[in-house]
């Protein structure tokens, strides 16, 4: 990993400025943040390492978990929760054999919640990789994960 942050880090120049960038790089080029990463970025701008995880922690966009070949985002946003989306949640998390913020061991499949996706006339919706799944009930998670062997 250290021969990816010498790479990333070459059109930095150690500010403390250069923090933000810098994990969308890694983030990008890793799909998380991984912690030894993290300490590289620490010493590069010169802050401590819990200030870098200050920061990361506090854009929703930064991940500190890889993501499951298939990512699924639940709606958590008004329209979803007052239409199901807890249920949904927890149809997704029995029907793959993952909680929300993990990723199932094969690594197939991750699950997050999300604040909105923009598409609350579709409530309850969720993103599965890049494809919205709208008017999701119960019965859909099977149909939309028919593929998962439990």
């Amino acid at each position: 990993m250290h021969e990816d942050f010498e790479e990333i880090k070459s059109t930095y120049k150690g500010k403390k400025s250069d923090i933000i960038p810098l994990l969308q790089d890694i983030q990008i080029k890793y799909g998380y943040l991984p912690g030894e990463m993290m300490q590289e970025v620490s010493r590069f701008v010169g802050v401590s390492k819990s200030e870098v995880f200050g920061v990361a922690t506090f854009y929703s966009q930064f991940r500190f978990t890889p993501k499951g070949r298939t990512h699924v985002m639940v709606c958590k946003g008004t329209a979803c929760h007052v239409s199901g989306a807890d249920k949904i949640i927890e149809g997704i998390e029995r029907h793959l054999g993952v909680k929300e913020g993990d990723v199932t061991f094969d690594m197939e499949y991750s699950l997050e919640s999300v604040g909105c996706l923009g598409c609350c006339a579709l409530a309850p919706c969720a993103m599965v990789n890049d494809e919205i799944k709208s008017n999701i009930s119960l019965k859909d998670v099977k149909r939309l994960f028919s593929k998962r062997k439990n």
